[in-house]
């Protein structure tokens, strides 16, 4: 049985380190989420063993695995969390003129300067105290940093989710293919020798299939890349003196395009690619972030 002056000493902070152990299962990965050292971590579970008379998790290997009590207590601990930071959120009016808050989006490099310059427009205008920070988008981590509140939202392709992760769709873009404007192939670009010619993929993956790829392997289509770049910008440069082609949603060639290069359809017929917009459900009522996602889909929407 737990004292009752035990709960009324505990440390609040506690729980959301406790939170974070729980999803995380290891004690290095929870303190590079929260941004605190591993024997914090180690502390603060060593601090609530002692409040709730259980070990709560034991390690196996790497890992930190929650205790039969752990378990039956951890769902409806991190519910209460989340229905604290929606009261918390929802205290006080919500004055977007005078509010000094940091709006976090994770996005991925190709369509920062499309978002970025067009939100920071209406910052200025809107709320000149708030500040912007452009995260890297990280498909695997994007579901633990919306739930940890290390990112307000982010904007990625369509992707398979489920609750409490919330989306919207912000648009539909097609592929098209950039090479410079002297290229061979500017005036006969068909299937066959588009297949045949050398490709600038873009990826911050050493190998693996990226999503251009995938939609022509599902047409049975196979192309040779010859060179992976870490960003478009990066294949730019590489295709303005090389004959490379690149392929690439058509809302980012119009950000690369300048007199040295062309666009061309792709000779062949390719799936829309959707952007989608990212949010956790325990910020639906956060009067900031209404506002700051009903601003992202109005960008796109232009």
């Amino acid at each position: 049985m737990i004292e009752a002056k035990n709960i009324q000493q505990l440390d609040l902070n506690l729980l959301k380190i406790f939170e974070c152990l729980y999803r995380e299962k290891n004690m290095s990965e929870t303190a590079k989420v929260l941004y605190i050292t591993p024997s914090a971590v180690s502390h603060a579970i060593k601090r609530l063993r002692s409040v709730l008379n259980d070990p709560l998790f034991e390690r196996q290997g790497q890992l930190m695995l929650p205790t039969p009590a752990c378990q039956r207590m951890a769902p409806e601990l991190i519910d209460l969390l989340e229905k604290l930071r929606q009261v918390l959120q929802a205290c006080g009016d919500f004055n977007l003129a005078t509010t000094a808050q940091t709006f976090k989006i994770a996005l991925h490099d190709a369509i920062e300067p499309i978002v970025l310059p067009k939100l920071q427009l209406a910052l200025a205008k809107h709320a000149p105290n708030a500040s912007l920070a452009s995260v890297k988008l990280s498909r695997e981590d994007m579901h633990k940093q919306l739930a940890n509140h290390q990112i307000d939202m982010a904007i990625d392709v369509a992707r398979p989710i489920k609750a409490p992760i919330s989306h919207a769709v912000l648009s539909s873009d097609h592929f098209c293919v950039l090479m410079k404007k002297n290229h061979p192939l500017k005036n006969q670009l068909n299937i066959d020798n588009y297949l045949a010619a050398k490709h600038v993929a873009v990826s911050n993956r050493a190998t693996g299939t990226v999503i251009e790829d995938i939609a022509l392997l599902q047409l049975s289509f196979n192309r040779q890349v010859a060179i992976r770049c870490q960003n478009y910008f990066a294949a730019k440069e590489v295709i303005k003196d090389a004959p490379f082609l690149l392929t690439l949603p058509s809302m980012v060639a119009s950000q690369l395009l300048d007199d040295t290069l062309i666009a061309r359809p792709v000779p062949t017929t390719m799936p829309a690619i959707y952007q989608h917009l990212y949010w956790h459900q325990s910020t639906d009522k956060d009067d900031a972030l209404v506002w700051l996602r009903g601003q992202v889909q109005h960008i796109f929407k232009r």
